[in-house]
């Protein structure tokens, strides 16, 4: 039989109002903020708040579901517009991007910086929600007819992923580049990367020879 503890971890309501807990805390403390923290905020003690979960790792990685997802909800509507306007398009989800990592400052670093640093079961669920992306925004691309090629196409796709991601990262370091600055730079290589012309091939003619 079920004890209460997994009953209550069961329960989506009870899951919810102490991952609501965990994100006030967070946004309060910063990516230094305590299970300890958490767990009083919740009105129960650590053991308990980790069995909700299972485990400490078990809540990290249900508060990146939580976020990361969101960000991707955010982000779907802005790549998967029509390619009329690609500099538009890609400067519309950057911005998005940036706009919400800086809007939720103490949330990202404590995902990013802290979970994803101390737990290695965390950063490997958070990689994996990020390479999903990657391949959607790569099938997107597919299906556009931008990119023939649909290997180019997931190339392409995980790398404006990643270049976004570790560039927003460098972003929030240095305040004093301004947003525009960053949003064009990014919006810039993908437009060219899109639009250039694929490269010749090896095991076509006129290729470059193997060496």
């Amino acid at each position: 039989m079920a004890t209460e503890a997994e009953k209550a971890g069961r329960d989506p309501d009870r899951r919810r109002a102490l991952l609501d807990a965990a994100d006030r805390v967070i946004r309060r403390e910063g990516p230094q903020a305590s299970m300890v923290s958490i767990a009083a905020e919740a009105g129960i003690s650590k053991p308990i708040l980790y069995r909700h979960f299972g485990d400490k790792s078990g809540l990290y990685q249900a508060l990146a579901d939580r976020h990361i997802r969101t960000v991707i909800k955010q982000l779907r509507p802005e790549f998967a517009k029509a390619r009329a306007d690609l500099r538009g398009r890609a400067r519309a989800t950057i911005g998005t991007y940036l706009d919400m990592i800086s809007g939720n400052l103490n949330l990202y670093r404590f995902l990013f910086h802290r979970a994803g640093a101390e737990d290695s079961r965390t950063h490997s669920h958070m990689a994996g929600i990020v390479r999903s992306l990657g391949e959607e925004l790569g099938a997107v691309i597919a299906a556009d007819g931008a990119v023939a090629d649909p290997v180019r196409a997931q190339i392409l796709g995980h790398a404006f992923v990643g270049m976004v991601q570790t560039t927003g990262d460098w972003w929030l370091e240095h305040h004093e580049v301004d947003r525009r600055q960053v949003v064009d730079g990014l919006a810039d290589v993908i437009v060219a990367a899109m639009t250039a012309p694929p490269p010749l091939s090896r095991d076509r003619p006129g290729g470059p020879a193997d060496v």
